[in-house]
């Protein structure tokens, strides 16, 4: 039989699930539960990302369990909807530029089990621009991903440039189509966003990417963020791994974007 994956929106704990027996736990006898199969789980990560989420909450002085509705924001994942998600690494990507054009850097955070597991920051340009640099952020996730994806882990890229995310996703197939020109001028970054979307191609039948809104919370994004100005303050051009341990509260207190 095929493997399949299930996206429960409305349950006990919406999520994506691999296998029948743990959906049917928390679809089974739930009032009003929401749910669908889907053939792989790029399918699934997307659809589970466009629905609103029913979140569990318990109030306070009570022994019943509230659900609380959370939206995305056109399109955009919440903080509990990107920890549900259940890929088994999550890269998070964001670009700084101070100012714009000016110093710019590149910064991620990866997750593996939604445990924080590696920062990455650099290619620092001293003449750049805040697209260049979330291009060259997004580019550094995808070449992280299909090391990923080569070694059968699931992976999820996370990244607040709706810009970065349309050039390789939507934008660079009609570019190709017409010998890569545009209507109305030039493809600003344009050897960029042909290598990005070379490597994309490639992989996007494995990979699903999610626009997510910078500076709310969530903390994969806020780490990403404090890696992208950390290399424009450091002025580092190679792409180096931060080197642990990883102290939350210092990380998060560093100059933000």
């Amino acid at each position: 039989m095929a493997k399949k994956f299930y996206v429960v929106w409305q349950g006990r704990e919406p999520g994506i699930y691999s296998d029948w027996a743990s959906c049917k736990q928390q679809v089974d006898k739930f009032a009003g539960a929401r749910y669908k199969s889907f053939p792989t789980q790029a399918e699934a990560t997307a659809a589970f990302g466009k629905q609103p989420q029913a979140v569990r909450s318990t109030a306070a002085g009570s022994n019943k369990t509230a659900v609380k509705r959370t939206t995305t924001s056109k399109g955009s994942l919440t903080s509990e909807q990107v920890h549900a998600l259940t890929a088994e690494i999550k890269i998070f990507t964001d670009g700084g530029c101070d100012p714009n054009p000016g110093k710019a850097g590149s910064g991620l955070a990866l997750y593996r089990n939604n445990q924080l597991c590696e920062l990455w920051y650099g290619l620092y340009e001293p003449m750049g621009t805040n697209n260049t640099a979330e291009l060259n952020a997004l580019n550094q996730a995808l070449i992280l991903a299909e090391q990923a994806l080569v070694q059968g882990t699931t992976v999820t890229i996370f990244c607040d440039s709706k810009y970065s995310i349309q050039c390789i996703t939507q934008w660079a197939i009609t570019w190709q189509k017409n010998g890569w020109k545009k209507a109305g001028g030039e493809i600003k970054n344009l050897a960029l966003i042909q290598q990005m979307f070379s490597r994309y191609q490639a992989l996007k039948s494995q990979l699903v990417i999610h626009h997510v809104n910078g500076h709310v919370g969530i903390e994969g994004n806020e780490l990403a963020d404090r890696m992208s100005i950390l290399a424009v303050d450091t002025k580092t051009v190679d792409f180096c791994l931060y080197q642990p341990p990883y102290d939350l509260a210092a990380l998060l207190a560093l100059r933000a974007g």
